[in-house]
């Protein structure tokens, strides 16, 4: 689509307003001026002014209705969670998507809601967007949708894309002093790092409270009178938190895999070594411990490092591995050597990619970790990798 051009169907008010399903049907109406390109989600893309709320916001096939305010028509979306939003939230879990799982930026409604009706603020990354939405069950809402570009809530404040000038941008492109009486908005506590609660209230007359850590608990903050107890400013991060992550974690390793595998069977085919299940099982053992098992067990494993968790828990596949190739006569010391060098860098490197979607660390804290372990794990492997290939031809 060119960036210069919008379609919009002969079904569509002055506004760009969708009257019908049918408009993708009829013939298209060509508008010249600058626009805003979103990408949607399983939708078709359709531009608009940057004044306009998107048309394509009433194609979803969450939005059950729409509601006339004095900034536009806006959509009403449902609180229950369908089999595709479900599908949708397990494909991005692998990676599936990922990137692309978003929900167009504006304003949307809860229930019938009006000019009193409470703003939440949120991501566009649609799994954020869903838990919002069904949380608000119930009540009568707006619900104010930042482009983060399909970034979730705590990660885009962190990068700068939940933050100050995107609220201000969408409280004026939607019209939100026009919709509401009051001058409230409700930002959620993941997304504070990236706000200036101060600027957007000059800038906007909007006065930002944060609401609680996760949105189950919003319907006790609000019965407070928006007042978060302690236990709704904590963020943890137990059992089923940690697992939910496993498969992501798994996917990013799957590239580490495909160039060990690839680098095995060129040497098989080569006949330089005679590569056997024994050799392969080790490597793979040393991925899973470090992107499945240190997630599941993190708070039971011992020091504040996350290489030094998966370091520990390598040096224990390690051992289990030279039991397990039978007795320790049947491997060189080079072997038993190269071994305890290689596996436990590899369950490091991948628990320290955990970090990033852990909560007991902070961005200060990585950098310094990264500093120490990368080039630990790097001579660790350099140093495994020189003693095996040295074993190998001091057999030959």
């Amino acid at each position: 689509m060119d960036d210069s051009k919008s379609t919009l169907c002969s079904c569509c008010d002055e506004r760009g307003q969708v009257e019908s399903e049918t408009c993708r049907k009829n013939e298209p109406v060509t508008f010249l001026f600058p626009m805003y390109k979103p990408e949607i989600h399983e939708e078709p893309q359709v531009v608009y002014k940057d004044n306009q709320q998107n048309p394509s916001i009433f194609l979803y096939d969450f939005v059950i209705d729409s509601i006339d305010t004095p900034s536009g028509r806006v959509p009403i979306v449902d609180t229950n969670l369908r089999f595709k939003d479900l599908i949708g939230s397990w494909k991005v879990r692998w990676g599936i998507g990922r990137m692309n799982y978003r929900v167009i930026p504006g304003i949307y409604g809860i229930g019938r809601p009006d000019e009193t009706s409470p703003v939440f603020v949120t991501a566009n990354y649609k799994m954020s967007f869903d838990r919002l939405r069904k949380a608000l069950s119930g009540l009568n809402a707006w619900i104010l949708v930042l482009d983060t570009e399909g970034i979730n809530v705590w990660c885009a404040a962190g990068k700068g894309r939940f933050g100050t000038d995107e609220i201000i941008r969408q409280i004026e492109k939607t019209g939100l002093k026009k919709i509401v009486s009051h001058k409230v908005i409700i930002v959620p506590q993941l997304g504070a790092t990236g706000v200036r609660a101060h600027e957007v209230k000059a800038r906007t007359g909007f006065k930002v409270i944060y609401g609680p850590v996760r949105a189950d608990d919003i319907k006790i903050f609000l019965a407070e009178g928006m007042k978060a107890k302690p236990y709704m400013r904590s963020v943890s991060f137990g059992f089923v938190d940690r697992i939910v992550l496993i498969p992501m974690e798994l996917v990013q390793s799957l590239k580490y895999i495909a160039i060990f595998f690839v680098i095995a069977f060129a040497l098989h085919l080569t006949g330089i070594i005679e590569i056997t299940f024994s050799h392969i099982y080790p490597f793979i053992g040393a991925v899973i411990a470090g992107c499945v098992v240190v997630p599941a067990i993190l708070p039971w494993l011992p020091g504040r490092a996350f290489s030094l968790k998966g370091w520990i828990l390598g040096f224990l596949w390690a051992v289990a591995v030279i039991i397990m190739n039978g007795s320790l006569n049947r491997l060189k010391v080079t072997d038993i050597f190269a071994i305890l060098m290689l596996l436990p860098p590899i369950s490091a490197f991948l628990s320290l990619n955990f970090t990033g979607a852990s909560t007991y660390t902070s961005l200060s804290g990585v950098k310094k970790e990264m500093r120490i372990a990368i080039p630990a794990i790097i001579t660790s492997v350099v140093i495994g990798l020189i003693t095996g290939i040295t074993g190998f031809f001091i057999r030959q």
